[in-house]
């Protein structure tokens, strides 16, 4: 072990060579992730934008064109371009004579394995709940991810009743049954062998709508066309 050590001492320049090269190889590959990230980020956001929009036009059957409005911090329904930064989303979707079709809804929440991102449509004439789409979902392969293959599990989301009550909030809350034991309207039924993946889409609905619904419900009046704006607060003139 001496003869190793004393070899080792003389030959420092050896070393020192061949500390830089590991140094210089990982700032080299350090610069190339960062330069790829960069040059991929616009490619990345692209692709997403028009995954969402397609995502729109699917949870809103008969929409042809979108427009994105804000939620405050204060759940009121903001314009795109005010100055307010909003905390959430939502997207009106219009039809080919630029009437109202509904509103598309994006949510999340813990699923099983990790959260679960979704969009839902929204009629507001009918006070249904008419499409359901995943975004993003890490659920178990053959189990979990079920919630978006299932064809029995997506037919919850054509006509699911979310309509409110003479307060203006929601009359039921949207809640996942058994495989098979759904008798009400607002209830989802769930996909046996996917149990926690199908009540965690159940959570995630019910906590939304219970607060974007009556506030979606409150203005869909006023944003009828694409031109129109949401409902003025009756303090911004004040």
């Amino acid at each position: 072990m001496s003869e190793t050590v004393n070899i080792a001492s003389q030959n420092p320049a050896g070393s020192t060579k061949m500390l830089k090269a590991m140094v210089g190889i990982g700032v080299l590959s350090a610069l190339l992730i960062v330069v790829t990230f960069e040059l991929t980020q616009p490619r990345v956001q692209q692709l997403k934008a028009e995954a969402l929009e397609k995502a729109i036009f699917e949870v809103l059957p008969g929409a042809v064109s979108s427009r994105t409005f804000g939620v405050n911090a204060e759940g009121k329904l903001i314009a795109p371009d005010t100055e307010e930064s909003p905390v959430s989303l939502v997207y009106a979707g219009y039809d080919s004579a630029d009437q109202l079709v509904g509103y598309a809804v994006e949510a999340s929440g813990q699923g099983y394995a990790d959260k679960i991102r979704i969009l839902y449509g929204y009629n507001p004439k009918q006070q249904q709940i008419i499409g359901f789409q995943v975004l993003e979902s890490k659920e178990t392969p053959g189990l979990g991810d079920k919630i978006e293959k299932e064809q029995r599990f997506l037919d919850n989301f054509t006509a699911l009743d979310v309509g409110l009550n003479k307060e203006g909030n929601i009359a039921n809350k949207v809640t996942t049954v058994k495989q098979g034991a759904k008798v009400n309207a607002w209830e989802i039924d769930g996909i046996t062998g996917a149990t926690i993946s199908s009540r965690a889409v159940g959570d995630i609905i019910g906590s939304s709508t219970e607060e974007v619904i009556p506030l979606l419900f409150d203005n869909y009046k006023m944003m009828e066309t694409p031109k129109a704006n949401p409902k003025k607060n009756e303090n911004d003139d004040k």
